[in-house]
């Protein structure tokens, strides 16, 4: 398994040079500043390579940039209105420019209007550090009563809209728009920045899109861009939706199992892949991490590792990021598949063996409350989750190099 590290670009408030005290092999990043649905040039392309092959004393770092994450894929593309079929082709000549530039696997998602969504940004945990958390009764409170989506309080159940109702009533205008900005927080540095208007003009955009137009749309787009993936030797692979359910009315499309398989199975080339997201997957108590790598494992490209806790029985809930080990879901167990994957394909001879992963989130701890860098992205909270992900792999290594001794 090879270590990556996701980084933000020159502004990111952890360097090149702690990812290089933390052990990192490559590094993950994107051109965030390049509005959704423009060409990535090769000369941006180049910059951002120049600026991670690069310490602060102007030395060479020794890593590179080896996986994109994420090029987005436009609002008009997913809605199919607009410029949609120039963003397509502006994507393919992206894609061309990535790959003339040697990079060779690409995350991304499908998510409409709104990526990754909390409530929280730095909700205080038992041990005094901070995580990301996602509230089902704050976000319906913004649902109903901030954003007034119409007809949103028919989209909870019952005893959360009430719930939502007496929240929204006991805040103040300043916590109301701290809980809009997590809600729409987005990446630092991209290049657009949504408020409420323009979410409400998305969602008056996508109109009332079911989940098999979306997937459609999906599909379509997939159709167009994978044979210029696999022409430049490039492993595409979709990020599950986060939270994975439905949100503001409309359907995600990849929240499960089944959705990843509709999608593989629609347009099963080697370049139309999976990122392994054990934290976004895990947020429902329906999905088999384990058993998904496993039945699935030959598609995986990307791995994000990381862990939440559920905080409720029901399908669609409240989660907090929890510490890497400490989540509902099985990280041996999951992580033992990805090394009997890394097995397989290397005697299949393949010549993507080691399979990319990055310690994704992490709770803010120590010294990362000072810094107060991107939230989800400390410095130490990162740390402690990849050395604990390293020591797990380098047992399981050791163990499967044994048993294939013996045999």
């Amino acid at each position: 398994m090879r270590q990556t590290w996701r980084w933000f670009g020159p502004k990111d408030l952890v360097s090149i040079d702690d990812m290089l005290q933390a052990g990192v092999e490559g590094v993950v990043s994107a051109l965030h500043h390049v509005p959704s649905g423009a060409v990535w040039s090769p000369e941006e392309i180049a910059r951002r390579q120049r600026e991670i092959a690069t310490r602060a004393d102007g030395s060479p770092s020794g890593i590179a940039w080896e996986v994109v994450e994420s090029l987005p894929v436009s609002e008009d593309i997913k809605k199919q209105k607009g410029n949609w079929r120039e963003h397509i082709e502006n994507y393919k000549a992206s894609l061309r420019n990535l790959g003339a530039a040697g990079i060779e696997v690409l995350c991304y998602n499908f998510m409409p209007v709104l990526d990754w969504t909390r409530t929280d940004l730095a909700w205080r945990v038992d041990h005094g550090g901070t995580c990301m958390r996602f509230d089902h009764a704050d976000f319906a409170a913004f649902d109903i009563h901030i954003l007034q989506r119409k007809g949103a309080a028919e989209d909870f159940p019952a005893e959360i809209a009430e719930e939502a109702a007496r929240r929204h009533a006991g805040m103040s205008e300043e916590q109301k728009k701290a809980l809009a900005i997590n809600v729409a927080f987005g990446l630092p540095g991209a290049a657009e920045h949504m408020s409420l208007d323009d979410v409400r003009a998305h969602l008056a955009e996508y109109g009332a899109v079911n989940a098999d137009q979306l997937r459609r749309h999906f599909i379509a787009f997939l159709e167009e861009v994978i044979p210029v993936a696999e022409q430049e030797g490039i492993r595409m692979c979709c990020h599950p939706d986060d939270p994975p359910y439905p949100l503001l009315g409309l359907p995600r499309i990849m929240s499960t199992e089944a959705d990843y398989e509709a999608i593989l199975s629609a347009v099963d080339n080697p370049s139309n892949g999976i990122t392994l997201c054990s934290g976004s997957l895990g947020a429902r108590s329906d999905n088999d991490l384990p058993g998904m790598m496993r039945r699935h494992g030959s598609k995986v490209h990307f791995l994000h590792l990381r862990n939440v806790k559920r905080e409720t029985d029901a399908l669609f809930g409240s989660f907090h990021e929890a510490e890497h080990l400490k989540g509902d879901t099985d990280m041996v167990a999951l992580l033992a598949e990805v090394v009997k994957e890394e097995a397989r394909r290397k005697a299949e001879r393949r010549s993507d063996v080691s399979i990319p992963f990055r310690p994704d989130h992490g709770q803010d701890i120590l010294d990362d409350l000072n810094r107060k860098a991107q939230p989800g992205y400390p410095a130490i909270g990162r740390l402690k989750g990849l050395a604990e992900l390293r020591g797990i792999v380098t047992a399981l290594e050791h163990a499967e190099h044994g048993l294939l001794a013996r045999a």
